[in-house]
């Protein structure tokens, strides 16, 4: 009976294994997108990983203005396409910007679950992806002086300088005009 017991278990193990392994050519086929991806496995970032499969989400680069005029000014969204699956899709103008901060757009892009972002979301998505460019950042990289370095180092300063009682990042969003009217805050 102990043997019948301890091979059941090890049939489980091995089937739970199988059922959570993934490969991240199974989220996207650009190298740069993979590569953030693998990024985010090492660096353990298994709440974005099972995220990614939970949703069977593929992240790919595309030109935002399809989607909207408001969009076009966006690093990346987390939408639905014509098929009704969820997607990730990364401004194509971050097209060459560094992997670690493709993999925080990522991190924060498979934190939206809801079909419209409301400010709880929103909250928990910025500061995923604060955190995770405080954990990928390579302080002895030079990192390009871009629009999208500039909004990952005011985000992780705001995230490291919060407390339990002072959301500094949920205050940002608040009172920021472009998520007030996304969050239909106005």
């Amino acid at each position: 009976m102990k043997k019948l017991v301890v091979l059941f278990a090890a049939f489980v193990m091995l089937t739970l294994n199988q059922a959570f392994a993934y490969r991240a050519t199974d989220f996207s086929n650009d190298t740069k997108i993979v590569a953030a991806i693998n990024l985010l496995e090492q660096s353990g970032e298994t709440d974005v990983l099972r995220n990614l499969q939970k949703f069977a989400i593929k992240v790919s680069f595309d030109d935002l203005s399809s989607i909207g005029v408001s969009s076009t000014k966006a690093f990346a969204v987390s939408t639905y396409n014509r098929y009704g699956s969820r997607v990730i899709m990364i401004n194509s103008m971050y097209k060459n910007a560094p992997v670690e901060q493709i993999a925080c757009l990522i991190a924060h892009e498979s934190c939206h679950t809801k079909r419209v972002a409301d400010l709880e979301e929103e909250t928990i998505a910025t500061q995923k992806e604060a955190a995770t460019w405080v954990r990928l950042k390579n302080n002895s990289v030079s990192y390009p002086d871009s629009k999208l370095t500039r909004r990952l180092d005011k985000l992780s300063g705001l995230y490291l300088a919060s407390s339990d009682g002072n959301n500094l990042v949920q205050q940002k969003i608040a009172s920021s005009g472009f998520y007030r009217n996304q969050l239909g805050l106005n």
